[in-house]
């Protein structure tokens, strides 16, 4: 009994470390293969959810003699709306298209309610699409809240118009997001002085933003240019 009793703690000893070694490693295959997995299926199911969003948008609109998605033919919708979206493109680029397009622009102008949300919606996709304002992809770094304090924000343009002639000193538009929802956030107006303009784009910026610095951009400055030797 006692020979038994002193193998039986050597051997449990001798299994423990075996024991955590392997449950240590299957735990972090296993995560492997969610982060493997997990943006890919997310991605995908994404992407079906909104074709069958826009299949159902269109089907109804269609009748079902000639509709494909009854032949089982999925993204018709999708298809449809980008094929629409391109003609309509394509008539307003004539003259009567730039009438029709000038005729309710002013009508919609002059909405007591929806002028202003037209106003701001249109200038926004004229900027973003039409690619109007160079600062805008700019990503730079402020002293936010509070000196010593840094924080990383988005240039949206120069400082104009009535806000513009408040300030003797060449002033520019910021926009400091929150993390990790970066569609909302805080309107800035800062002197370009105090302003540090970053080599990463605007994707890397936002990407580090709804990751919380978790995601960090490579230093395109120290990789694209070669160390200098003192001698």
């Amino acid at each position: 009994m006692s020979e038994q009793n002193q193998e039986s703690p050597a051997k449990k000893a001798k299994g423990v470390p075996f024991h955590i070694g392997l449950m240590a490693r299957l735990r972090a295959y296993f995560f492997a293969g969610i982060l493997v997995t997990a943006p890919v299926s997310i991605t995908f199911y994404l992407a079906w959810q909104f074709i069958k969003f826009m299949d159902n948008q269109v089907s109804p609109l269609v009748p079902p003699e000639i509709n494909p998605q009854y032949w089982g033919f999925p993204g018709f919708g999708l298809i449809a709306v980008i094929v629409g979206l391109t003609l309509i493109g394509m008539l307003t680029a004539g003259f009567v298209g730039r009438f029709l397009v000038r005729v309710y622009d002013i009508f919609l102008q002059r909405m007591p309610v929806l002028s202003g949300i037209y106003s701001a919606v249109k200038q926004i996709f004229e900027t973003m699409l039409a690619q109007k304002a160079n600062a805008f992809r700019e990503v730079a770094l402020i002293e936010y809240p509070r000196k010593g304090m840094w924080t990383m924000a988005f240039i949206t343009g120069r400082t104009s118009g009535e806000i513009g002639t408040m300030f003797a000193e060449d002033m520019v538009n910021v926009f400091v997001p929150t993390t990790p929802n970066p569609t909302s956030g805080f309107l800035l107006f800062l002197p370009r002085s105090e302003v540090r303009v970053l080599d990463m784009n605007v994707e890397e910026g936002l990407k580090m933003v709804i990751s919380t610095g978790i995601l960090v951009p490579p230093n395109r400055k120290n990789a694209d240019q070669p160390e200098l030797s003192l001698t």
